[in-house]
């Protein structure tokens, strides 16, 4: 993936519903945090006894307070009957929320500065930063990685601000009793670094929780059209409307005579047998990690996609073989009942394919497409034309070679124009 599709990507996820609903789902909590706050301040202020703080402090946070309740109030209004958010969006009550608590940050943070406090100066400073990173931290929780960024950014400026306000008046006297630059400033740089590092942090949350809950989505959509452990896999590789190129071995089976069974047999024998034939194919490949890509009249397509391709190679092959052993098994019970014993020709090949969930708005099907599946059908007619039980192609021998399968012997059935399809083989043991 290109880095500009990965940080296209990165940015849907932002936005996708999942976050948004986790987002919404923690505005609760954080109004909880904000009162919380406000609660850790006025206790330490009345501790204090006043000593501290003037008027107007006690003004700021319950301004502070009525404006977080107000604003928690307006999240939580609905349409009656409905259920519906009605009144300001919740986006500019996010965006609302994030300049109010950086206002009272700041504020508090300045007004130690400047008004200080005689004989409490260590308690004091360390009550007058709480609200800068406990709201630093609550912002981060919401998972809105601009709001946490521009509430750094706000305070950040608002007490760097102050500070060099105060370093460009060396001989004013703007600072509170027992308060030095040489305190502030440590302080200003331990919130730029954490701030940094939450920032860093609530990114990567973000991200991670996103990523987890659309592979999630991804494995449920595909797991309607293929099984789990292959919906897993294909989810790794991109979105479930996305087609993806992969190596696959692909698994052609043909029942012959088909068509001279239907016209002397009853229609329900006919349905009986080839049902049969459907699943017993269909047991044989999804054993063995593969999955039935469609049915084709009598005859069945599957591919195997997951895992390297010498282990697809072999997952197929001993799938062709397991289908012509259970079927002489289902010739024994077909004659049993008075029914014709059926003959197979399961054709292999391996190669590049297109793979993926193919929606045009009215069906959606998951298949493969690619040259490949091309030849496949070639493979099967040369097959079925020298009446072969088994036969693979040049590339699908190579792979089944490489992946250590002994006692096989490959028996060439002649090579013939590149029209016709590439040299054909018959396995024997």
């Amino acid at each position: 993936m290109r880095f500009g599709d990965r940080d296209r990507t990165r940015a849907e996820e932002s936005r996708s519903p999942t976050i948004t609903h986790l987002q919404q789902a923690s505005s609760g909590r954080s109004f909880a945090l904000q009162l919380l706050i406000v609660l850790v301040l006025l206790v330490t202020a009345q501790t204090y006894d006043g000593s501290i703080h003037g008027l107007g402090h006690w003004i700021v946070l319950s301004v502070y307070a009525g404006a977080s309740i107000l604003l928690a109030l307006l999240s939580l209004r609905t349409a009656p009957g409905t259920g519906i958010p009605v009144g300001p969006s919740r986006g500019r009550l996010g965006w609302g929320s994030t300049l109010l608590n950086a206002s009272v940050a700041i504020y508090v943070l300045v007004e130690h500065m400047f008004l200080g406090a005689a004989d409490t100066e260590e308690a004091a400073a360390a009550v007058s930063r709480i609200p800068a990173f406990l709201i630093l931290l609550q912002t981060a929780l919401t998972m809105r990685v601009w709001h946490t960024c521009l509430f750094a950014g706000l305070v950040t400026a608002g007490w760097g601000g102050a500070i060099l306000f105060v370093y460009l008046s060396p001989e004013s006297q703007h600072l509170g009793p027992h308060v030095t630059l040489d305190e502030e400033v440590p302080g200003l740089l331990t919130f730029m670094v954490a701030s940094l590092v939450v920032l860093d942090g609530v990114r990567r949350l973000t991200w991670a929780v996103a990523a987890t809950f659309r592979l999630e989505r991804e494995r449920l959509i595909l797991t309607r059209f293929v099984p789990a452990a292959v919906a897993e896999d294909l989810a790794q590789g991109g979105g479930p409307g996305e087609v993806q190129e992969r190596h696959a071995c692909l698994f052609a089976l043909d029942i012959r005579g088909f068509s001279a069974l239907t016209r002397t047999r009853p229609p329900q024998q006919v349905v009986e047998v080839l049902m049969e034939m459907r699943a017993l194919t269909h047991r044989a490949v999804t054993e063995r990690g593969g999955i039935v890509d469609k049915y084709i009249g009598d005859g069945v397509l599957a591919q195997f996609l997951v895992g390297p391709p010498q282990a697809q190679a072999r997952a197929a092959f001993t799938c062709a073989e397991a289908v012509q052993l259970r079927l002489a098994a289902l010739n024994r019970r077909l004659a049993e009942k008075g029914l014709p014993s059926l003959r197979v020709t399961i054709a292999l090949h391996a190669g590049d394919v297109l793979v993926g969930v193919f929606d045009d708005g009215h069906r959606a099907e998951f298949t493969v497409l690619g040259p490949a599946m091309n030849t496949l059908a070639r493979i099967e007619a040369r097959a079925k034309a020298v009446d072969l039980p088994i036969a693979i192609s040049e590339d699908f021998r190579d792979l089944l070679a490489g992946s250590g399968a002994s006692g096989l012997n490959w028996i060439s059935a002649g090579t013939v124009s590149e029209a016709s399809g590439p040299r054909l083989y018959a396995v024997a043991h």
